[in-house]
């Protein structure tokens, strides 16, 4: 993946601003992920979440923790879509891996890392983004190559 790939992750605009809703995105091949997930956002905010705001205030004057709940909700139904509604995987970095790679393999200090978590139910794949919703947003943290694999994974290489 080129810079711009590794250094792409999910931001939104500030919170309580008029464009709380709205996913930062840079130049390049990142945008049409971003913009479909996006999709996913603005339908969870003006169809789905349960408020008392009128359909325009539903997108705008989103606090921090309201646009992490959508952003978890897109993802999952997204990653829910692609594994044709009967299952999700969900690729995560965890610990750096200590082990030498098999000869004739170069290592790469991010693939040996990601850890894929399965599961079956849509609300336990959000669940556990929910929780995990950092390692899609925060900086240095290859947000949206980890959504890439975990929606190749979720599909399956088969279909």
């Amino acid at each position: 993946f080129s810079c711009e790939w590794a250094a792409a992750h999910f931001s939104f605009h500030p919170p309580h601003s008029d464009l709380a809703y709205g996913l930062e995105t840079g130049q390049g091949g990142t945008r049409a992920i971003l913009a479909a997930v996006q999709a996913h956002i603005i339908t969870y905010l003006l169809f789905t979440r349960e408020t008392e705001s009128t359909h325009l205030e539903r997108l705008c004057r989103l606090g921090q923790g309201e646009q992490g709940q959508a952003l978890a909700t897109a993802l999952a139904e997204t990653l829910w879509a692609a594994g044709g509604g009967g299952r999700a995987v969900v690729c995560l970095v965890t610990v750096p891996v200590t082990t030498m790679p098999p000869e004739g393999f170069r290592a790469s200090s991010f693939a040996e890392r990601i850890r894929l978590f399965e599961f079956s139910e849509k609300a336990a794949a959000q669940g556990f983004i929910s929780d995990h919703i950092n390692s899609f947003k925060g900086k240095g943290s290859h947000g949206v190559i980890l959504f890439l694999y975990s929606l190749l994974f979720s599909r399956t290489l088969e279909r």
